[in-house]
């Protein structure tokens, strides 16, 4: 009965939710007609420079990379400057709170999170230029492009979708320039704002083969920057290639984390035969027993089993990344080990992999804990969050 009463009250919230994607849709697509204009003819010899992405070892080989806007040298610098440009807003003065950029919020040092000590967001909580709360807590921008199961926390932008204006990575740009909790602006303007930058039509030339900015090429271009982002030589990684040594409380807390008689994290946050140190795919993690998120995955699927399961983040840089959970409820690993281990709650949505339900947690002692904090702290990847090939690029505002 109660279950019951649960999920016909969410499917009367998500139908509200629904209109509310239509409406946005439709504004989307008007948008997206204002924006288009005849592009200019492009030499039919033209070819940008591929550019050459490798695959760590141990990662899979499958790749979300679309066939029309492949990898180009060109083109990722291209979206590298874009990524950093306040302008991309649509304003082109110098008064700070009119600019925003995919960096205002999404900081290197924090695996391109917002981080706990960000200068504008308290306790990592963004708000787009309008003072509008985003709808969930951040994910990391690292690793995109071997996610082939949807972004965002319920994975409402899913390549293999037909039934979706967004689909992958390139959508995601423009619903950020567009969005009232993000720049809250409009394409025509983002357009007319990187064309009047000097140096852009000659990177658009170098890209594209025509000097012409487009709101498809800044999609593309920044798109392309994003599936760059690639965090693989933690330390944790340096072990597997038999680089380094991990310390006996390390590879405890390794033990602990792969085993289902320790924490068993592995089911959601491994797979077999990858480090991605996560399935990408969507769990009902016991978070909580009442569940009222008109965002998680069962807004976009109706499934009963998706109530109150959200996508299982990376751990890469979890050290580094927080507020954790999708509404930012825990601020340190400690917390999140603590919930794991007696913090539990039941509920007829609980995924099944969470083999500790009926105990609460995995009950870890103190020491079990300590342990398992370390192993996670060896998943730091500071080449990553320095390389300053991800920086931004000098003489930006």
């Amino acid at each position: 009965m109660l279950e019951g009463k649960i999920l016909n009250w969410r499917i009367k919230t998500h139908q509200n939710y629904y209109m509310s994607i239509r409406i946005y849709l439709f504004l989307f697509v008007f948008v997206l007609l204002q924006g288009c204009k005849p592009e200019q003819k492009t030499n039919p010899n033209f070819k940008a420079t591929p550019y050459k992405f490798d695959i760590p070892l141990y990662f899979p080989t499958l790749l979300n990379i679309p066939e029309d806007n492949p990898l180009t040298v060109e083109g990722v610098e291209l979206g590298r400057y874009l990524f950093y440009d306040g302008r991309l807003r649509g304003y082109t003065g110098i008064d700070p709170d009119s600019l925003m950029s995919c960096a205002t919020c999404h900081l290197q040092q924090y695996g391109f999170e917002c981080g706990l000590n960000h200068p504008k967001y308290t306790d990592g909580k963004t708000v787009g230029i309008t003072g509008i709360p985003t709808p969930h807590a951040m994910m990391p921008l690292f690793n995109l492009a071997f996610n082939n199961n949807g972004y965002f926390w319920n994975g409402m932008i899913y390549n293999e979708n037909p039934n979706s204006q967004f689909r992958n990575l390139e959508d995601i740009v423009r619903m950020g320039i567009i969005a009232p909790h993000e720049m809250n602006s409009d394409i025509e303007r983002s357009v007319k704002a990187i064309a009047s930058v000097s140096i852009y039509p000659p990177m658009f030339k170098a890209a594209f083969g025509t000097e012409e900015v487009t709101a498809e090429r800044i999609q593309k271009a920044i798109a392309q920057f994003l599936r760059t982002l690639v965090s693989s030589n933690s330390r944790f990684d340096q072990y597997i290639r038999g680089e380094t040594q991990l310390t006996s409380e390390e590879l405890q807390g390794f033990i602990l984390f792969t085993t289902e008689e320790g924490a068993d994290c592995f089911h959601c946050h491994g797979s077999s035969g990858n480090l991605l140190m996560t399935t990408n795919l969507y769990y009902n993690n016991a978070l909580d027993s009442s569940f009222s998120d008109s965002r998680d995955r069962f807004a976009v699927t109706l499934h009963a089993t998706d109530v109150g399961a959200y996508r299982s983040p990376s751990l890469r840089n979890i050290a580094v990344s927080a507020p954790y959970m999708h509404d930012g409820r825990f601020k340190t690993l400690d917390e999140v080990i603590d919930f794991y281990s007696e913090g539990l709650h039941v509920s007829p949505y609980v995924h099944p992999l969470m083999h500790k339900i009926n105990d609460g947690g995995a009950r870890l002692t103190p020491r079990q804990k300590q342990q398992l904090k370390a192993f996670l702290n060896t998943l730091t990847d500071d080449d990553f969050l320095t390389n300053p090939k991800y920086a931004k690029p000098t003489g930006l505002p």
